[in-house]
């Protein structure tokens, strides 16, 4: 059987002001208008959004700007080589002819030129220099365009350096291996930016 409880029993109990606190009606908060903050704190949001926003475009700009500098220093180069095709298949010719003549034999001059265009199939590089220049124009439309383009510009960073690997194995021309080798220099440093395009 349980027993009542009575005032002498909870007198002597210690009574905690936390416990008293809790009952219900002792605290009332009052009703307080949240609107104003929450109205400034939107509007720190927006502004943090906006100025995010800003500095996003104003390194998209600044990114931008070092691969068309990048990719016109790399249209220079190909030009370069380029210009310099010609001469070098004149060389070669002279080389090859040099080197029959200190043999002693005069050259089968039919078989000479068969030689000769085989030779100069297998060291030519105008493909190679076609293609890059594709690449460099893509890469300005890809950044003129409002699409994203990370993934596209990293792609085309991997065919720009595969060309450019190609280039540089295949000449026979110090200048043009020398070029090829700027080129990719060039190609590191705008893959590096292209990793913070979106």
């Amino acid at each position: 059987m349980s027993r009542r409880l009575t005032a002498s029993d909870t007198a002597s109990a210690p009574v905690s002001p936390l416990d008293v606190l809790r009952w219900p009606g002792i605290i009332r908060e009052a009703d307080g208008d949240s609107a104003p903050v929450l109205a400034a704190t939107l509007e720190l949001l927006r502004d943090a959004l906006s100025e995010l926003n800003d500095t996003r475009y104003r390194e998209g700009q600044r990114i931008r700007d070092l691969l068309l500098s990048r990719c016109t220093g790399m249209r220079t180069q190909v030009q370069a080589v380029k210009a310099r095709l010609p001469e070098v298949s004149q060389r070669l010719r002279e080389r090859i002819t040099e080197r029959i003549a200190q043999l002693g034999v005069p050259p089968d001059p039919e078989r000479l030129e068969q030689e000769l265009v085989m030779y100069a199939h297998k060291m030519d590089v105008d493909e190679e220099l076609d293609r890059l220049t594709g690449h460099l124009e893509e890469i300005a439309s890809v950044l003129d365009s409002a699409e994203p383009a990370g993934r596209r510009l990293d792609f085309l960073m991997q065919e720009l350096n595969r060309e450019a690997n190609t280039l540089s194995s295949k000449s026979q021309d110090g200048e043009a291996t020398r070029a090829a080798v700027d080129m990719k220099v060039m190609i590191e440093q705008m893959r590096e930016q292209v990793q913070n395009v979106e």
